[in-house]
């Protein structure tokens, strides 16, 4: 942690670790700037312009150059600093000395994409610039779509057109890649356990694991020291261990309260770079459009004929945030328990599947979809051998072609209630 005070003569380096380009300079201002402010944005473009310079590399330089360039307070430009940090824009490392030296790395932005997809960066820029202005910066951004469906690729891989053998590696090239966003711990664990008698809570209650999620909560739910040491205590056991689950229902409830809603991750639909191309218009082709287009919030309250309970609210919101599943897969994982569950959403059987799936590294609907159906037929395989078995109950689209004669009444009337809802 840096203690010493910011001199204007203290000296500082940058150092590029990423490829910067006008792109990058484009995805500052409309995605980054309404968060961090305009005064962080010309900061993170003074720095980029001292490379400029040298590339790679700027000359030594001291911050009363900033000062002068930016016409403000040393003081600013330290705040405005630490804002390009907490947003994985710069890393700042110091050594300290008469005069101290700082070292700057400066890294470009994340993608449109990577941006839309971020848990947290996609509902903090929300929250900031409002539903309207969210969708107009994130239209702005939005890739088209291609329909594949006839078409074959014929790209030659490297191999197939030089020989390999004779090429060598640079060892000295930078990637274009992001600094890591790093969310450092809001809540003093210190300030917690001297808070609460040792009576009543265990010292060891706080596991790294625990913390993780204090911090977690604390981010997503913006609780502050005091409060969360009052939530938990409304949720500590006989033990004196802390109940995880009850821990997220209080934070919840109580974010609720003061803010009339939750936070928008369960109404986040699929982003546009895991969808599928357009033109897709067979019955299991719009059963996909329905899963990437619809938020699990509205997916679940349609399956359910009404609201989503609060334990069902809290699932979603586990399987968004905690196991990171992409909303369209959140939407087909749903869409299959209740069916092989007889209409119910069984937490551990949920997360059984769902820890499954995030093994699986699946991002789509189409890729949930595909790997469902294969792990059921394993699953009818393995019980072959049983007797009297009675078959178990599929979701519709386990039928690739979904053609009308091989459905049920009952299956079609679904079919035609589900595109009816959502197309």
């Amino acid at each position: 942690m840096e203690n010493a005070t910011l001199l204007p003569a203290d000296r500082y380096v940058v150092i590029s670790k990423s490829i910067l380009t006008d792109i990058d300079r484009d995805i500052i201002i409309n995605l980054y700037q309404p968060l961090i402010g305009s005064f962080a944005v010309s900061l993170y473009f003074t720095l980029w312009n001292d490379l400029k310079m040298t590339s790679f590399m700027s000359n030594d330089l001291i911050h009363h150059h900033l000062m002068v360039v930016l016409k403000s307070g040393i003081n600013n430009i330290k705040i405005a600093r630490e804002s390009l940090e907490a947003f994985g824009l710069i890393r700042s490392f110091l050594k300290e000395g008469s005069l101290n030296e700082y070292l700057y790395e400066i890294y470009s932005p994340l993608t449109p994409s990577e941006f839309f997809n971020h848990p947290i960066l996609n509902v903090v820029l929300y929250n900031n610039v409002g539903e309207k202005e969210y969708e107009t910066i994130k239209n702005r951004y939005k890739t088209p779509r291609f329909d594949y469906k006839d078409l074959v690729e014929v790209t030659k891989k490297l191999d197939e057109v030089y020989d390999t053998s004779k090429f060598t590696l640079a060892s000295n090239l930078q990637d274009k890649t992001s600094n890591n966003i790093l969310v450092s711990e809001r809540i003093n664990f210190d300030e917690i356990l001297s808070s609460i008698p040792k009576g009543i809570i265990n010292e060891k209650a706080l596991t790294k694991r625990v913390r993780e999620l204090i911090n977690n909560l604390a981010f997503i739910y913006n609780i502050d020291t005091l409060k969360m040491t009052e939530l938990i205590r409304s949720v500590l056991n006989e033990y004196g261990n802390i109940d995880k689950n009850g821990l997220r229902i209080v934070a919840r409830k109580d974010y609720q309260f003061k803010n009339g809603t939750l936070p928008t991750l369960i109404y986040r639909t699929q982003p546009d770079y895991l969808k599928n191309p357009l033109g897709d218009n067979s019955k299991r082709g719009r059963i996909i459009g329905v899963f990437e287009n619809t938020s699990p919030y509205d997916f679940l309250r349609f399956k359910n004929g009404g609201k989503p309970t609060a334990r069902e609210l809290k699932l979603l919101e586990k399987l968004i945030i905690d196991l990171e599943l992409s909303p369209a897969v959140v939407n087909v994982l749903v869409d299959y328990v209740l069916r092989k569950n007889n209409n119910k959403l069984t937490e551990g059987y949920v997360e059984t599947i769902a820890s499954q799936w995030k093994r699986a590294g699946l991002k789509t609907a189409q890729e949930a979809m595909e790997f469902a159906e294969k792990e059921h037929k394993k699953m009818i395989k393995k019980e072959t051998f049983k007797e009297n078995k009675t078959k178990s109950p599929t979701p519709i689209w386990f039928n690739q072609n979904i053609k009308d004669e091989n459905l049920s009444e009952e299956e079609e009337k679904e079919l035609k209630e589900l595109l009816k809802e959502f197309n």
